[in-house]
């Protein structure tokens, strides 16, 4: 009996114990990601992480200058905006939209209430307009090209690459600091999002061409972790040996269906969804080669 009884309460310790086990690795996890965090990537510039959205911010004597306050269906923007009251207590002068799409600008109140201003590619601000979203902080001033906005002894270059994963993205390049912030259409080991869609080809391939051949050393994206100039490359080389297979299967009379269930490039399937998004890929590639949009 007390043997019996010995035995029972092993086994219910021994499972608790096996819960308790389970656990703590999700716990450790969590805690390793916090629901936002802000990580210093040079002594004036810090990027800004909410769920897996980011966004980057540069500190001066003078104010600070943000960018996309990633806040549509999220809570960041006030999150945001205390980090920065963290590190600094200077003015928020400009908040810089990377792009027109929601999930990015939406959510800006708490910084134009903090007395920024706020600027975006010209063909953004129209986007926006149509858009008449509440939630959307419209444009002040506008890029075509490039605009270079000094402020305390630092420059950020707004550059204009072309059409990509929208018409009217823009690329942040900080020269001294040899930094470069993309949003969306250069991601880091992963493939592109779903279709693509809103994208552009073959524009699309020829502005991440142009993000190569500028001067920078580290890219914070949109998404992910810190990339380098052998990332783009890579992503380039991707793209075009994804186009050439979807171009023979489009010739082959395989796309969309066949060509989704066909087309493997193994090389990259150690990246980032893709078993998720290389379906959607091809049906993009397809689209192009059959209608040549």
């Amino acid at each position: 009996m007390h043997r019996s009884l010995f035995a029972s309460t092993t086994i219910a310790l021994a499972a608790i114990i096996g819960t308790i086990s389970s656990i703590i690795p999700v716990q450790a996890q969590q805690a390793a990601q916090p629901t936002f965090a802000t990580t210093k990537i040079a002594d004036n510039v810090y990027m800004f992480r909410y769920q897996g959205h980011q966004a980057m911010f540069v500190v001066t004597p003078q104010g600070v200058i943000a960018t996309d306050p990633i806040s549509e269906n999220r809570p960041a923007a006030e999150a945001y905006l205390a980090e920065i009251r963290k590190i600094t207590q200077a003015p928020i002068r400009y908040v810089v939209y990377s792009h027109s799409h929601a999930d990015h600008i939406a959510g800006g109140k708490p910084f134009k209430d903090a007395g920024a201003t706020f600027v975006a590619h010209r063909l953004a601000k129209e986007a926006i307009a149509r858009m008449n979203r509440p939630d959307i902080v419209p444009v002040d001033e506008t890029v075509d090209d490039k605009r270079t906005i000094s402020l305390g002894g630092t420059d950020l270059e707004l550059i204009y690459v072309g059409k990509n994963h929208s018409d009217n993205t823009l690329v942040m390049r900080l020269p001294r600091e040899r930094i470069l912030f993309t949003v969306d259409f250069v991601p880091v080991e992963s493939v592109h999002f779903s279709n693509m869609p809103d994208s552009y080809l073959p524009d699309f391939e020829e502005s991440v061409k142009r993000v190569l051949a500028l001067e920078w050393d580290r890219m914070i994206p949109g998404h992910g972790r810190i990339g380098t100039k052998q990332d783009v490359q890579n992503l380039i080389t991707y793209m075009q040996e994804l186009s050439a297979e979807v171009k023979k299967a489009a010739d082959a009379g395989k796309c969309p269906d066949a060509a989704k269930a066909e087309v493997k490039l193994p090389k990259y399937a150690s990246w980032a969804n893709y078993e998720r998004y290389l379906p959607g890929n091809i049906e993009r590639y397809c689209t192009y080669w059959t209608k040549g949009q």
